[in-house]
């Protein structure tokens, strides 16, 4: 049985005062990580925080595209679209009407 893959995109804000997910730009989600954009640090910082976020190991993610880009593509094993966007929904502190 293959395991359930995801494609995410992001639009990435490093050096900011804190991390967290922001909610939505356009179609991608924003983030923001406190790491600046030196050394592959916010790439780190933003798996950290999606895993974080998403309660999904560090192994399960895999940055597809955008490294050195703030619009980046992550590849997620294990979780399907609706968890994720509830879960990101969550962590926005925005719940969405239904």
């Amino acid at each position: 049985m293959e395991a359930l893959s995801t494609r995410l995109r992001l639009r990435v804000s490093p050096g900011a005062t804190r991390g967290g997910v922001v909610g939505r730009h356009g179609d991608p989600w924003k983030v923001r990580v406190a790491a600046p954009a030196e050394d592959w640090r916010a790439n780190d910082a933003v798996v950290r925080l999606l895993a974080e976020t998403l309660a999904l190991p560090r192994d399960a993610m895999t940055l597809v595209s955008g490294h050195g880009a703030r619009d980046e593509i992550v590849r997620l094993t294990g979780l399907g679209l609706s968890q994720i966007e509830r879960r990101l929904t969550a962590a926005t502190g925005k719940e969405r009407a239904s």
